[in-house]
């Protein structure tokens, strides 16, 4: 989409609210700000607003997802709690009427997962742009803040040299780390923590792992899909295991099955120095059959062709075994079955952040208040969206609390706002 048009010079002094990001949380911000009658100036480190949205829009935008509460609260785990507050001033169910203001339908898929009719994030982006223009929100292109001064002050690098601006309430919606190129890099972290803001190191999430094949799978097999499977694992104690679909990569696996565990193999590498995944590669096989299956004579066929034909594998499941077991360990049909049925995958390492679909860290919720707001900071200043503490799998669960988030943020701003006004 085009962008808005240049940046203006900016005045010592902004009047109302000054909105910095231009991502879900940050455009959100300001729709609610508007909505109260606060003027509205948004700061976007790009050339456009919205381009994390609408790389997100390229497989089908995954808007929300028709999970009910409280089941849909826990998927951000730790932080389910506080999220659940900010979900119950702006859920699913309210995005989805949302998105119907701007001519967008949305259905719910087979998964769960909720889409535009069109599955589509432009058409969706460029009315809510169109919108705030109209409303009258000022937006600033290119000017990436650099920081924030004790009294206020935001510092912007923008085409025509550095540029300094203050409002009386200000909405950070800076994104995590992943994905720099499109903005989200993170850098803000040293500015704020300058400020006395507790930060928690950001760290990948909904990520691939390395998990260091021979040079051998790696060159065959990578960007191969593996599916179905099934994973398990061990979790407080008890075992657990989820359907779907993974993909091999030249270091590792990653995909959605992946993405979903992420949070939990993360940390079990931190604790641990490496974590354990098992897979299903025959979910639809049973054990006795696979092993009374391998078990026949292959005749001529070679090992790798009669462990396909006997068990149903294709190329990539079968190398996989291979991988694991090396081919003496393929001479007993109950250990290849047993290998079939919990393949376990050693992962060593996360991929890195600027990979990473999503991040975790960022400002600590106990720094803000129910309003999102920082504590112990003059003028009022905010925080939303991916830069706060808190993660969810993919699926729709990331945007939905992006969206409400900023919507809270952008609320208590403008009353803010309004209230400083007042004085």
């Amino acid at each position: 989409m085009s962008a808005p048009g240049p940046a203006p010079s900016l005045p010592e002094t902004l009047p109302a609210l000054a909105v910095v990001g231009g991502g879900p949380a940050g455009l959100m911000a300001a729709h609610a700000a508007r909505a109260l009658g606060v003027e509205v100036d948004l700061f976007e480190a790009k050339g456009s607003v919205g381009r994390k949205f609408l790389i997100a829009g390229k497989g089908g935008l995954n808007l929300t997802h028709g999970e009910p509460r409280p089941g849909f609260d826990a998927r951000y785990r730790e932080r389910a709690g506080e999220v659940a507050r900010w979900l119950d001033r702006f859920d699913a169910d309210a995005l989805r009427e949302w998105a119907r203001g701007f001519g967008v339908q949305t259905y719910v898929g087979s998964s769960g997962r909720v889409f535009p009719t069109d599955r589509k994030a432009a058409p969706l982006l460029r009315g809510w742009v169109r919108r705030l223009r109209e409303d009258g929100v000022r937006f600033h292109v290119q000017h990436r803040c650099t920081g924030l001064d004790a009294d206020g002050t935001l510092r912007f690098h923008t085409p025509d040299g550095e540029a300094r601006t203050r409002a009386r309430a200000c909405v950070l919606a800076l994104g995590g780390g992943s994905w720099p190129q499109l903005g989200s890099d993170g850098a803000w972290v040293e500015w704020l923590r300058e400020r006395g803001l507790d930060i928690a190191p950001l760290q990948p999430s909904n990520c691939g792992f390395d998990v260091g094949w021979s040079e051998h799978f790696a060159q065959r097999h990578a960007g191969a899909p593996l599916k179905p499977v099934v994973a398990h694992w061990r979790e407080h104690g008890e075992e657990r295991s989820l359907q779907g679909e993974c993909v091999a990569t030249a270091s590792g696996i990653e995909g959605s099955l992946v993405y979903a565990l992420s949070a939990m193999l993360r940390e079990r590498i931190a604790t641990h120095g490496e974590a354990t995944l098992e897979l299903d590669l025959a979910p639809g096989r049973e054990l006795e059959r696979l092993q009374r299956d391998f078990a026949r004579p292959r005749g001529g066929r070679s090992v790798g062709e009669h462990l396909r034909r006997q068990t149903g594998l294709d190329a990539v499941k079968a190398a996989l075994v291979f991988e694991i077991l090396g081919k003496d360990g393929l001479n007993d049909a109950a250990t290849v079955a047993r290998m079939i049925k919990r393949l376990p995958l050693r992962l060593l390492r996360a991929r890195p952040i600027a990979e990473a679909i999503s991040s975790a860290g960022g400002v600590r919720l106990q720094a803000l208040d129910d309003s999102l707001r920082v504590r112990e900071f003059a003028p009022a200043l905010f925080c939303a969206g991916e830069m706060l503490d808190w993660e969810a799998p993919t699926g729709g669960y990331l945007l939905t609390a992006c969206f409400a988030s900023g919507l809270i943020a952008g609320e208590a701003a403008a009353r803010a706002v309004l209230e400083n006004a007042s004085d």
